[in-house]
């Protein structure tokens, strides 16, 4: 189970990444189009809008890295931080739900508690 744990962790970082530069990219893409316009208004509005929706994005994404990185440490926390985000993700079909079930299924073996036990 310990590689099991160590898949995991790896896979909430490259997710949680693959959000943070998502969050990145639509800020750009969206704030660019309103420095393009020339606009100040459609400038001031898409600068809101990209600012918002980027935000949110890399906020939601921020905990699985954090999770992730924890689960490499064997933390206790980590184990109950990305359990959550785990059950969380299943509703973010197809991937998340794939990743919440394998989530799931790993942090709730007894073996894998023991791991967490041992490395308090």
């Amino acid at each position: 189970m310990r590689d099991h744990v160590k898949i995991l962790g790896a896979l909430y970082i490259v997710f949680s990444a693959l959000g943070i530069f998502t969050a990145i990219i639509l800020f750009i893409v969206i704030a660019g189009g309103g420095i393009i316009s020339g606009d100040f208004e459609a400038m001031s509005i898409t600068m809101l809008v990209a600012t918002i929706l980027g935000g949110l994005i890399a906020f939601f994404s921020i905990p699985g890295l954090i999770g992730g990185i924890g689960l490499f440490s064997f933390k206790s926390w980590a184990r109950i931080l990305v359990l959550v985000l785990g059950c969380l993700n299943l509703l973010n079909i197809p991937i998340g739900t794939a990743l919440g079930i394998y989530t799931i299924w790993v942090l709730t073996k007894p073996e894998t508690e023991k791991l967490f036990l041992e490395n308090k």
